[in-house]
C-alpha cells in the first residue's frame, strides 16, 4: 500500500480537519466532533439540512456543506456509520429553530444510528424530518425501491433538499423536494479495481486486470454481472439501458446527468462516458438539460464510475440552479 497518510487510524479525521482548514470561507469543523458546519450556521429560521455517512467518498458528504448546500455533515471512520452522539451534538448545533432534515444514504448502520439520534433529538423538542437516498438500481429490484443504496445520487438530493431549504420552506415541504428528487433519481456503478481501506493495506475485494463488474457498490456491494472488459461505448450503454429500464421517463423528458468518478478514474476516461451515455439518451428521446463530471461520490482509490439520472420538472430544474457554494462545487445559478 502507498497512501500519503500519517496514522491509518486516523486518516479519516485528519482528512476532515484538512478540508476545514482548506475551506473556511465556506465551513467551519466543531471542536471534538468529527463533524462540519457551514460557516454561519446556525441559521435562524431555516430548516437545517444535516448529512453524512462513512468517510472515504470524498467530496461526499462534507465536500457539500456551504451556502446554498447542506448545514452540516457528520463523518464516520471509513466505510464506517457515524454513531448517534456526533449525529445528536451536530443537529443541535445548525438547529436555526425550524427543524433538522436528515439526508443519508440507505444503508443499515447509517439508518440505525441517525434514527436513534432523531428519537434524542425529538426527546428535546427539536423537529427531525428524515429522507434516505435509494438510487442503485443495481441493489434491489423496484419493487423493494426501498431496500436500494444510496451512492452518487446524494448529490442531487443534498442539492435540491439544500435549496428548497434556503427558501425558508418549512421542514415538511423541505422533506417533500428532498423525496422528489430520491424518487426522481436512478444510478449505476461499474468497479474496474479494488479500492484498499487504509487500516487492512489490502484489496476489499478481488478482481482480475482482465474483469470489470457492473453494479458493484461503494462499499465492494456485489454487482449484477462480472465479466470481461469491453469498451466504454458498451458500458454505457448496459448501464443506462438497465437504468432506464427502471426510470419511468418518456420521449421529450428533461434529464440531469451525473458522470461520477470513483476515485482513481482519469477525468478523460469520465468525458469518454458521458459522451457516449449522451447520446445514448438522445437517443432515447431524453432531453439532456444539465451535466456533471467528474468525482462526487468516490471509493477512495476504486476504479470505475457510476452514472446517474435525475428525471427533471421546474421544481427540480429552479432547485438545482439556485446558487450555492461549498468546497466540492460552486454554482452561482
Amino acid at each position: 500500500m502507498k497512501k500519503l497518510v500519517n496514522d491509518p487510524n486516523a486518516a479519516a479525521a485528519e482528512a476532515l480537519e484538512g478540508l476545514a482548514l482548506a475551506y473556511p470561507q465556506y465551513l467551519r469543523k466543531i471542536e471534538g466532533l468529527t463533524a462540519v458546519v457551514r460557516k454561519d450556521a446556525p441559521v435562524r429560521g431555516k430548516v437545517a439540512v444535516l448529512t453524512g455517512g462513512g468517510s472515504g467518498h470524498e467530496p461526499m458528504f462534507a465536500g457539500f456543506v456551504g451556502p446554498g448546500w447542506a448545514d452540516a455533515s457528520v463523518a464516520g471512520n471509513i466505510f464506517t456509520s457515524p454513531p448517534p452522539p456526533p449525529i445528536y451534538e451536530t443537529a443541535k448545533a445548525v438547529d436555526g429553530g425550524a427543524g433538522v432534515l436528515f439526508l443519508y444514504g440507505n444503508y443499515a448502520g447509517d439508518v440505525l444510528n441517525f434514527d436513534m439520534a432523531a428519537e434524542m433529538l425529538t426527546e428535546e423538542g427539536i423537529q427531525v424530518s428524515t429522507v434516505r437516498v435509494a438510487d442503485d438500481v443495481a441493489s434491489a429490484p423496484s419493487e423493494k425501491r426501498n431496500e436500494r443504496r444510496g451512492i452518487a445520487g446524494d448529490f442531487f438530493v443534498i442539492k435540491v433538499a439544500s435549496a428548497r431549504a434556503e427558501e425558508r420552506a418549512a421542514l415538511a415541504e423541505v422533506t417533500a423536494a428532498a423525496q422528489k428528487a430520491n424518487d426522481r433519481t436512478r444510478s449505476m456503478g461499474v468497479a474496474l479495481t479494488s479500492c484498499v481501506i487504509p487500516v487492512s493495506g489490502r484489496p476489499i475485494f478481488e478482481i482480475s486486470d482482465q474483469e470489470m463488474e457492473i453494479g458493484m457498490g461503494l462499499h465492494g456491494e456485489p454487482g449484477v454481472v462480472r465479466g470481461p472488459m469491453t469498451t466504454a461505448n458498451r458500458v454505457a450503454q448496459d448501464m443506462i439501458g438497465r437504468i432506464l429500464g427502471d426510470l419511468p421517463a418518456k420521449q421529450g423528458d428533461e434529464v440531469a446527468i451525473l458522470v461520477n468518478g470513483l476515485g482513481a478514474t482519469p477525468l478523460s476516461e469520465l468525458f469518454i462516458m458521458f459522451r457516449a451515455t449522451r447520446q445514448l439518451l438522445e437517443d432515447a428521446g431524453l432531453l439532456v438539460w444539465r451535466a456533471y463530471v467528474g468525482n462526487f461520490a468516490s471509493s477512495l482509490d476504486m476504479a470505475g464510475c457510476s452514472l446517474t439520472l435525475l428525471q427533471l420538472d421546474s421544481e427540480l430544474k429552479r432547485l438545482l440552479s439556485a446558487p450555492a457554494a461549498s468546497p466540492a462545487f460552486v454554482q452561482e445559478g
